[in-house]
């Protein structure tokens, strides 16, 4: 079992910046990639952004630029950097990991943000 927490989110006017965390628990040694989605009003969810184990990173070409996406494994924390921020970034974030052996990831219960003026 992974339990994941995810902070950081709130209300930033556009082309201000915040940073996400998602602090992961339990069986963290079998987690091989992390990664951050999204899901605004209406929409499906999207991913924004991966990291994987090597450190590999992926990013969605609506973010990439924009958007930063690290992990501490001290702390078994993965970040999102958003700077730049657009109206249309707003959205529940949603922290995910993947397990070796499992089919489906696990998922954080997420954390909002909003940009606005």
């Amino acid at each position: 079992q992974v339990q994941l927490v995810e902070s950081g989110g709130g209300l930033v006017q556009p082309g201000g910046s915040l940073r996400l965390s998602c602090a992961a628990s339990g069986s963290i040694r079998s987690i091989y990639v992390m990664g951050w989605y999204r899901q605004a009003p209406g929409k499906q969810r999207e991913l924004v952004a991966t990291f994987y184990s090597g450190g590999v990173t992926n990013y969605s070409d609506s973010v990439k630029g924009r958007f930063t996406i690290s992990r501490d494994n001290a702390k078994n924390t993965v970040y999102l950097q958003m700077n730049s921020l657009k109206p249309e970034d707003t959205a529940l974030y949603f922290c995910n990991a993947r397990v070796l052996g499992l089919a489906n990831p696990y998922w954080g219960k997420g954390t909002l943000v909003t940009v606005s003026s």
